[in-house]
């Protein structure tokens, strides 16, 4: 649903994904201002918006078929589709805890340092007595099933589901 809202005004399907990579970047980084009672898609969806205009100006040019009104008119479309199963805060989460258990013990262990505890890869890997190449390796495959299992549970879009290192 998100890359949709994207896509309907960013026609370059890679600048696209890249707003959808930057969206979800933005996300994480300021979660905590997320409130879990309002819907998450809505939320991310005003975080895309800021990424979206801000694409457009770095572009110096503006098209008719996005501004402002263009801009609010998709958000009142995408506010009826949240109500489908997998858009709520719970369902995502719930899915989250179910693709994390199915991860083995030291890939969990990897995603928790590096998202959780917020360490670098170097100081992963100094903890569990590794190189930063295999936790990177780890990192990079422990993504990649998350991000299968999620598709699979339906709460995860098939484009948009890249992830920087």
């Amino acid at each position: 649903m998100l890359m949709a809202f994207i896509r309907s005004t960013v026609w370059d399907a890679s600048a696209a994904e890249d707003i959808c990579q930057e969206t979800m970047v933005v996300a994480w980084r300021r979660f905590e201002d997320y409130d879990p009672a309002r819907p998450l898609a809505r939320w991310l969806r005003g975080i895309a918006r800021k990424r979206i205009l801000a694409y457009l100006t770095k572009l110096k040019r503006n098209p008719v078929y996005c501004n402002e009104e263009v801009l609010d008119a998709l958000e009142e479309r995408m506010v009826h589709l949240d109500r489908l199963p997998g858009d709520a805060w719970t369902d995502k989460v719930e899915a989250l805890a179910f693709c994390m258990d199915q991860l083995p013990e030291e890939m969990q262990r990897c995603i928790r340092m590096f998202y959780q505890d917020e360490k670098k890869t170097d100081q992963i890997a100094s903890a569990l007595e590794s190189t930063r190449e295999v936790i990177k390796k780890r990192l990079q495959r422990a993504r990649s099933r998350l991000a299968d299992c999620l598709r699979r549970k339906g709460v995860f879009p098939a484009v948009c589901a890249g992830g920087a290192s």
